[in-house]
């Protein structure tokens, strides 16, 4: 057997609600530079919308690890973690809440029951999506402008550190500047949310009911890679438009319609899969290293848990 087993006792809300937070940091770190990549490519046909006539923007991405290289070559490797700070500030607060709380609401919606429906779990995801965003906004709105600034001596640096971020933002666009994009992105999480979480809930019942998998390190590791798969897909124009929204200027796009009508009129419809490569290398890696170190982090509290109970 690799890793911890599965615990006799379910693991408490607590548990699984630092165990989230905690397990998307370490995601995050991992997987982070591909996630830089994927906003720079996402923004770059708006950067070029706004260049001045007859000149072109003094950078150009071309797929993923020549964004990473072409960031690496000019503005240093220290680029790649741009925004950092905020990430892991957002992992903490946003899985916490949207995978953390995700099978205590689902075990509300179904009253405690041990037969669960697709349709529960649609709604536990929607459920703490959208709470995860209504709560950490702020974090996600700082680390996607940390992204996109590039850090060249071509370009003016918008803010110099997380907390001059915070009140730099607050300061011009007001305290709603920092709920800048909420609608999109509350879209955004519920796609995300229900694709990702029921679709690895999903999978992960489907092979323990019908392979020879248990629920160990294997069956995490396809149910996670699966969910990231589905998730891209089905997410990225969403995502798309949430990052270019989150990051412009004030008056750039008077509402997120406006921007997504923007995209497909200078752009066409490919703009909304912009940084699609980078998106799937990011989520899938994020996913299977997030769900397989949650799981495993689940049944280590529980075992230090009973441990100190039994002493």
């Amino acid at each position: 057997m690799v890793g911890f087993g599965p615990a006799d006792v379910p693991p408490s809300a607590a548990v699984k609600f630092v165990g989230a937070g905690t397990a998307a940091c370490i995601a995050d770190l991992l997987t982070f530079p591909l996630d830089t990549a994927k906003v720079r490519l996402q923004i770059q046909g708006e950067v070029r919308a706004s260049a001045a006539p007859g000149k072109s923007p003094a950078v150009t991405y071309r797929g993923v690890f020549g964004t990473i290289t072409t960031m690496v070559r000019t503005e240093g490797p220290r680029s790649l973690y741009s925004g950092l700070v905020a990430g892991l500030q957002r992992q903490m607060s946003f899985a916490s809440v949207r995978i953390g709380l995700y099978d205590s609401v689902k075990q509300f919606y179904t009253k405690g029951s041990d037969h669960v429906g697709i349709g529960s779990r649609l709604l536990a995801g929607c459920t703490t999506g959208a709470m995860a965003v209504a709560f950490a906004q702020p974090t996600d709105v700082v680390k996607v402008r940390f992204q996109a600034q590039a850090r060249s001596g071509e370009h003016a640096r918008r803010y110099c550190g997380t907390i001059d971020a915070y009140k730099t933002i607050a300061k011009e666009e007001g305290v709603r500047g920092l709920w800048k994009g909420t609608a999109p992105n509350i879209a955004r999480s519920a796609i995300v949310n229900c694709t990702e979480l029921v679709t690895y809930d999903f999978i992960k019942d489907m092979l323990l009911k019908s392979t020879a998998l248990t629920d160990n390190l294997p069956c995490h590791f396809v149910s996670a890679f699966g969910a990231g798969l589905c998730t891209t897909v089905i997410a990225s124009p969403v995502d798309v438009v949430k990052t270019r929204y989150m990051n412009s200027p004030p008056g750039q796009y008077s509402s997120v319609l406006k921007c997504a009508a923007a995209m497909m009129t200078q752009e066409g419809p490919l703009a909304f899969y912009k940084g699609f490569m980078p998106s799937f290398l990011r989520l899938g890696s994020w996913n299977v290293v997030m769900f397989v170190t949650y799981e495993q982090l689940k049944r280590a509290m529980m075992a230090v848990n009973h441990r100190h109970t039994t002493i």
